[in-house]
């Protein structure tokens, strides 16, 4: 282990005593917003620490068995061998576990999200695909226990979607489903196809964090105007009589959020405003992230919905993502919801980058 790790470590200990002081305190205990922060930041770094103590330990049953082997012990030289292995390789999986662990950490993966699909070129197609990729991501948020709301959709006339906006919450959400912002490109045979030739295809797909009731984005009133008008599709005479659904337009930006799902014109209309208000964070996000890619591009893309990050070519039951350069033969397997290898090498890539990066600063 190098020594700035160590160094670091050390740092983390200081933390660590100082985070255990001001629990104890009572007047601490007074705000909860700060009492649990900091217990989360204590458990954190409690058990970052443990590794980090089991990899000294090791370190030094490593030096006893040299030592021990060094004696020239005939009777003694085959269990200290063994001994310097299984240490050696327990040495080398801490080491890279504690330096994954002090990696950077974006505070909004924890959060639930907004994931957003849209038709783009290629018309019924496109739409087709759409809702593939809705059904590809509801069935892998359900194996994770996730919860789904739909906020909006606008269905195509073959049973596609134009756009649907859904709603994920659970454990990480943002953090597993993030590197799934960009355009996915789709090739294969339509079913409306009747020669038989392959189209290609796309959507687009963007992935923004839910953001914080009490903090984040603050919507001006002024700034918004508030459309009412009949909701369309299923729902029986109800809908068909009531203007309940909402579109909400932010003037400044002309960006827009409606919302037709539930029945109540109030509730339509708060979930409006959170859809609107986690795509006003996004687009802060996504400029300020623009402005950092002009000096360092990142290894799994910004997330920019223009990229073409990944491309499912079903007569070869491939699956391409183009930021890694990951190819997986198992289409079928994907498209049923089992993301969880792509979503391992991305989260592995972009771990080895901020690991390069960390050494070229060191």
């Amino acid at each position: 282990m190098k020594d700035a790790l160590r160094q670091q470590f050390e740092r983390l200990g200081y933390r660590l005593a100082e985070l255990d002081a001001l629990l104890a305190d009572g007047s601490v205990a007074a705000d909860m917003k700060r009492y649990r922060s900091l217990s989360k930041e204590q458990a954190e770094l409690s058990e970052l620490l443990t590794r980090y103590r089991q990899y000294l330990q090791r370190e030094q049953d490593l030096a006893a068995a040299q030592e021990l082997l060094a004696a020239d012990d005939a009777d003694m030289a085959d269990m200290a061998r063994e001994e310097i292995s299984a240490a050696q390789a327990d040495m080398t999986r801490l080491d890279d576990e504690l330096q994954l662990a002090l990696l950077p950490k974006d505070p909004d993966d924890e959060r639930a999200a907004f994931l957003e699909i849209r038709a783009g070129a290629g018309g019924d197609e496109s739409a087709l695909f759409a809702a593939d990729l809705t059904r590809m991501y509801l069935r892998f948020a359900e194996a994770q226990g996730w919860r789904v709301e739909v906020m909006s959709a606008s269905e195509s006339d073959l049973g596609g979607y134009k756009e649907i906006v859904l709603r994920i919450d659970g454990e990480a959400v943002y953090g597993r489903l993030k590197f799934e912002s960009g355009g996915h490109r789709v090739q294969r045979v339509p079913a409306t196809e009747s020669q038989g030739r392959i189209h290609t295809s796309a959507c687009t797909v963007a992935v923004m964090p839910e953001p914080d009731e009490a903090e984040d984005i603050q919507l001006n009133p002024a700034e918004l105007r508030i459309d009412t008008f009949r909701a369309s599709g299923a729902g029986g005479q109800h809908v068909n009589k009531t203007d309940s659904a909402i579109r909400i337009t932010h003037l400044p930006t002309g960006l827009v959020a409606e919302c037709q799902d539930d029945r109540s014109q109030h509730r339509n209309k708060a979930k409006a405003m959170a859809v609107l208000a986690a795509r006003l964070r996004d687009k802060d996000k996504n400029e300020r992230a623009a402005k950092e890619a002009a000096t360092r591009k990142s290894l799994v893309g910004s997330g920019d919905r223009s990229d073409r990050i990944r491309t499912y070519n079903f007569p070869q039951g491939r699956l391409t993502d183009h930021r890694i350069n990951l190819t997986l033969y198992k289409l079928g397997a994907i498209m049923d919801g089992d993301l969880h290898d792509v979503m391992a090498e991305l989260l592995r890539a972009q771990a080895a980058e901020q690991l390069a990066a960390l050494e070229a600063s060191a």
